[in-house]
């Protein structure tokens, strides 16, 4: 099964993800904010991919805050995590944002919110998955 590590800080889009991901797309789905959770996750290969939001309100790194440009950042930049495709998931920006934002953080995806057409997002996230087998 295709486990899917969604990093978002509000509740009712971490159940509508949750929804999306395990009924239609038939993947685990789990849920963190916590940074060396999410680096401890993807360390040991428990996430495929990961949807990361940009705007984190309680997300904390060495003390500071951080956001998911600089999470996915960190993420990229570390060996054991590079390889893990990210797509961000915002309600910040224009799909002309989009390829600023990958470009900024190094992530391999973008998809904006609220995800209207649930089967393209899937899609979305299978492609990602397959081109980084």
């Amino acid at each position: 099964m295709t486990n899917v590590l969604v990093v978002e800080d509000n509740l009712l889009n971490w159940k509508v993800f949750e929804k999306v991901l395990t009924k239609l797309g038939g993947f685990a789905a789990q849920l963190s904010e916590d940074v060396e959770t999410i680096i401890e996750i993807v360390k040991a290969n428990k996430a495929d991919i990961i949807l990361m939001d940009i705007c984190l309100e309680n997300s904390y790194y060495n003390g500071k805050p951080i956001n998911g440009i600089e999470i996915t950042k960190l993420l990229k930049a570390n060996p054991h995590t590079a390889k893990v495709p990210i797509m961000l998931v915002t309600a910040i920006g224009t799909a002309k944002d989009s390829e600023h934002y990958m470009e900024l953080s190094g992530a391999d995806g973008f998809m904006g919110k609220p995800i209207v057409d649930h089967q393209v997002f899937i899609s979305e996230i299978k492609s990602l998955i397959f081109a980084n087998e």
